[in-house]
């Protein structure tokens, strides 16, 4: 008797290890399949016309070499002058663009004005001081509407002679709107005081 129940002790006490082994990989491969599963989810997508299409903009997600090649402009001389310092981005209406080809468009702007002035000390148009004013006190950008190129044109060169750092984004022509074309102009970052004389006129977007 005193046997049997030492043989029914191992014998349970074997089953048990076994599944207690066999339960702990079956949890580890059950996490790990999670883990990889949710790692593979494709974005969600909605039906729009009748097609589906991401949850995101065409315009915005789509490639698109922008250029802005634009002379270096110095302006550490406007670094003396007091208050706050923006970044203004003056968008071009007669080309009637989409909001999400404008929202791309003032993206290239903005960065095209960030690394003309603080990416490269080898650049003429690098001051560090601006930059870092801009920076501490949030990146303050504001979005402005222009009629049309005459009117940019205008508007770059005045930055030009007021020292200002400026960019012209021009469109590679791939989706709505004719390569080579001025879509924004960026401005900055420069002392409010300053782009208000050049964009004082100029209404928000």
């Amino acid at each position: 008797m005193t046997g049997s129940t030492s043989s029914n002790v191992a014998l349970w006490a074997t089953f048990t290890a076994i599944s207690f082994a066999v339960g702990y990989q079956f949890g580890l491969s059950k996490a790990s399949s999670t883990k990889n599963s949710s790692a593979v989810i494709l974005p969600l997508k909605k039906v729009k016309k009748g097609k589906l299409e991401n949850d995101t903009d065409e315009e915005e997600s789509e490639n698109e070499n922008e250029s802005d090649e634009d002379e270096d402009i110095e302006s550490t001389s406007l670094n003396d002058i007091p208050g706050e310092v923006r970044m203004a981005l003056v968008i071009r209406q007669d080309l009637a663009m989409t909001k999400g080809k404008i929202a791309a468009q003032c993206c290239h702007a903005a960065l095209s004005c960030f690394r003309h002035i603080a990416t490269d000390p080898a650049r003429a148009s690098y001051n560090a001081v601006m930059a870092q004013r801009w920076l501490n006190a949030g990146q303050a950008k504001i979005t402005l509407k222009c009629p049309d190129k005459f009117t940019m044109d205008e508007l770059y060169a005045k930055a030009i002679s007021l020292g200002v750092n400026a960019t012209v984004i021009h469109d590679a022509g791939r989706t709505q709107i004719a390569a080579g074309s001025a879509t924004v102009l960026g401005l900055g970052p420069a002392p409010k005081v300053v782009l208000d004389q050049i964009t004082g006129d100029l209404k928000l977007y």
